[in-house]
């Protein structure tokens, strides 16, 4: 199948690289010349077979917004557009209608797997029209991980995006766990390994997962998590997850309390979020504070 992918950032250049192991045709679009296939975006759909299909992997919000409008003006009837930033959900309905217009198609598909989505795959929630998802499922069947699992047309314009934004609010809350749970450890004088504590509950345990995989791989490689500073950013779809929770009624407290954590971090070190960081740094990529000498402001790495 061919795709043009527009954003070949930590996520989007891994994964072109994985479609076009799995035998697809990419022709990638990015600000960035030394990562692009073509110098703008009429060069990239020109080299597209009609019908078109776009996957738009740019930050959310603006740029989304904009890249979809001057897809509008450049696609024809029966081309589909997927958004699979992290865009807020309730966008999504907004860039289909603008494109239903000209008979253009719109999936919006929340995606998971940070730089390790690469080589162990991508898990996708698309929401949209099923023929338009029908149509494009070759490149959701190259993108996931194998197996049975990865994958769910979650349901109408809108559902993927809004599946992928409870995934990461859940994420808040089982990262803040396992910090915390560090955190404790670290302190009495009893625990004399805490990293080999956390390396014994990855089997057999209830509380196994790969976030606590990643967290005792930071700690191998840093055990006291002295380099990074107790600072984390939120990437928006934890506040949106919280909002969504008081729109209907639905009771958030562990995921709006480790939000409130991460804001907390802005305003001390704080040793859990040492442990956050460093998780976040491990799945995704996603840049550390070094931690500052005494008395000192940190800086980012």
């Amino acid at each position: 199948m061919d795709l043009g992918l527009i954003g070949l950032g930590k996520m989007g250049g891994n994964m072109r690289e994985r479609l076009r192991r799995a035998g697809h045709t990419v022709v990638g679009f990015d600000r960035n010349p030394e990562v692009r296939d073509v110098d703008s975006l009429e060069e990239m759909l020109e080299r597209l077979p009609s019908p078109k299909v776009v996957w738009v992997m740019v930050p959310a919000g603006d740029p989304t917004r904009e890249t979809v409008r001057t897809l509008n003006g450049l696609l024809s009837e029966g081309d589909i557009v997927i958004d699979g930033g992290n865009s807020r959900w309730t966008d999504d309905q907004l860039n289909a209608d603008l494109l239903a217009e000209k008979g253009i198609g719109f999936v919006d598909c929340g995606v998971s797997g940070g730089v390790w989505g690469l080589e162990n795959g991508y898990a996708l929630m698309a929401g949209g029209d099923k023929k338009h998802v029908e149509t494009v499922q070759p490149i959701f069947d190259a993108l996931k991980p194998e197996g049975e699992f990865g994958w769910v047309h979650a349901g109408r314009v809108g559902a993927g995006h809004f599946s992928k934004m409870v995934h990461n609010g859940v994420e808040y809350a089982l990262m803040q766990a396992y910090a915390e749970g560090w955190e404790l450890l670290s302190k009495v004088d009893e625990v004399d390994n805490v990293t080999e504590v956390f390396r014994s509950w990855r089997e057999g345990t209830v509380i196994r997962s790969w976030l606590l995989d990643l967290l005792v791989a930071a700690l191998d490689e840093d055990d006291h998590l002295d380099q990074i500073a107790g600072y984390a950013e939120d990437s928006g779809e934890g506040r949106w997850t919280v909002e969504a929770g008081i729109d209907n009624a639905v009771p958030t407290p562990a995921i709006t309390a480790a939000l409130y954590a991460r804001f907390v971090s802005r305003q001390d070190d704080s040793p859990a979020m040492k442990a956050v960081a460093a998780m976040r740094n491990q799945f995704g990529g996603h840049a550390t504070r070094t931690a500052p000498p005494p008395g000192g402001d940190v800086s980012a790495d």
